[in-house]
């Protein structure tokens, strides 16, 4: 077997330390460097993250070696920065904001956060406050902008959305079966290459169509994320199964005129009408997979707002629920960028951003 510490220093001179290649050594190190994972270790004993890390290093020097010469040096650094990728044909955008602290070196946390449908990187961002918590906890937010039916025209909110193909068969994004999931994989390959982050703590949020898409993502990624956080959605897959155990937290207004806690026909702001299930179906579907108690604990219960959590889950997992009394089709503590008389009342009564920033710190990926 080759020993440890030569397949660490042999893949860090493959990418070099500079910003070209040491993001991805540097994951690799902190997460396979400690006697995980050896460059002898067969494919059964060697953990999926550090296969996928072995691979991309891999992919990289053959890419030099093709070239005749080392991979160009790449500066990422803190602040806001755009992404291009190319997916299933197209090309998939997406905004990147790096904090302050942010040194290439230190592997670090990323939150993923899915604009609803109609929405765009850009609001959700300036809606959620994800960018300003990021900063002050040290983590990368990542915004990545979905489909809309004609990519030639600019994205509006009625006439041209952008939408998930949540697993809902809605929107152009579902009947024309837009492969975001693999997108989102395809991301975090490309953060995974370019940014110092940590397999471990990859966190998904979404609102609305994010919200469910964001259900979609901890389904059919659960072997690379962590936990997820959909807010104001819908479980819509009928089967779901777990690869493993992936822990959620779950918040909605008991207003919400497009999610109704209870389901049933909803008028959409573009006039269709559709059948939305009850909010509680999709906790009890995530409460089976994750294997928890059937039997919740109250968690919170003051000022209008509810939270409970379902425990004694598999792999130290947890299904946590809240519900905010009064609220409409809003993100909690954020910026309503819709009018009241289409979504409801925004709240203030608690922040959505804080709550879920705090529980995907205690539930990283075992």
């Amino acid at each position: 077997m080759i020993p440890r510490m030569f397949v660490v220093w042999s893949l860090m001179v493959w990418v070099g330390v500079s910003a070209g290649g040491g993001s991805l050594s540097t994951a690799f190190a902190q997460t396979c460097g400690n006697g995980v994972c050896d460059a002898g270790e067969t494919k059964q004993s060697c953990p999926q993250d550090c296969r996928r890390l072995l691979k991309l290093l891999r992919e990289r020097r053959g890419s030099a070696d093709r070239a005749g010469s080392q991979p160009k040096a790449v500066t990422l650094g803190p602040g806001d920065t755009q992404g291009t990728l190319t997916v299933d044909g197209r090309a998939r955008t997406y905004l990147l904001h790096a904090p302050p602290g942010y040194d290439g070196r230190t592997a670090v946390a990323v939150v993923i956060v899915l604009h609803g449908g109609g929405g765009t990187a850009g609001a959700v961002r300036k809606e959620t406050g994800w960018a300003k918590k990021a900063d002050e906890a040290g983590f990368l937010a990542v915004f990545p902008e979905g489909t809309s039916p004609n990519p030639s025209s600019p994205s509006r909110f009625t006439g041209n959305p952008q939408t998930w193909n949540d697993g809902s068969g809605r929107f152009h994004s579902g009947q024309r079966n837009i492969d975001d999931v693999g997108f989102v994989n395809a991301l975090l390959d490309d953060l995974l290459a370019k940014w110092a982050i940590d397999p471990k703590r990859v966190f998904v949020t979404g609102f609305s169509n994010g919200a469910s898409m964001t259900y979609r993502l901890g389904v059919e990624l659960s072997s690379r994320i962590a936990a997820i956080a959909p807010v104001s959605g819908h479980l819509w897959i009928k089967h779901p199964k777990l690869d493993q155990p992936v822990s959620i937290v779950f918040l909605i207004g008991t207003a919400d005129p497009l999610n109704p806690l209870e389901g049933g026909d909803v008028r959409l702001p573009s006039g269709r009408v559709e059948w939305h299930p009850p909010v509680q179906d999709s906790i009890r579907k995530w409460v089976a997979m994750n294997g928890c108690s059937p039997e919740p604990k109250t968690i919170d219960d003051q000022n209008g707002v509810k939270g409970i959590a379902y425990e004694a889950c598999r792999e130290g997992s947890e299904v946590a629920f809240y519900t905010i009394e009064g609220m409409g089709h809003a993100w909690p503590g954020g910026k309503n960028l819709l009018p009241e008389r289409m979504v409801g009342k925004a709240s203030d009564k608690i922040n959505a951003t804080d709550v879920i920033w705090e529980f995907f710190k205690r539930h990283p990926r075992k």
